[in-house]
């Protein structure tokens, strides 16, 4: 939860969501990177789309790359016999 906090202090520096955040960092690696996130509701698909506006700061961009790698599972056994098919 640390790291969720994190991303939403960047998100309200930046006047923006959490998801925008997260897709303008990933927009931010490089030219050969595509985020494609799913989505049901228009208002979310502009929501997204407004993240490729977003210009994050050197500074936060620093802070989000330095996040420690989330800790615990992330699927239960029942959901790891699924992906192994």
């Amino acid at each position: 939860l640390r790291l969720a906090d994190e991303v939403k202090e960047v998100a309200a520096e930046a006047g923006a969501t959490p998801a925008q955040v997260a897709i303008a960092w990933l927009l931010a690696q490089g030219d050969n990177i595509a985020p494609i996130p799913g989505t049901k509701r228009v208002t979310r698909l502009e929501e997204n789309a407004a993240a490729d506006a977003l210009q994050l700061t050197p500074t936060q961009l620093d802070r989000l790359t330095n996040l420690p790698p989330a800790a615990g599972a992330t699927h239960n056994e029942a959901q790891l016999k699924m992906l192994e098919r």
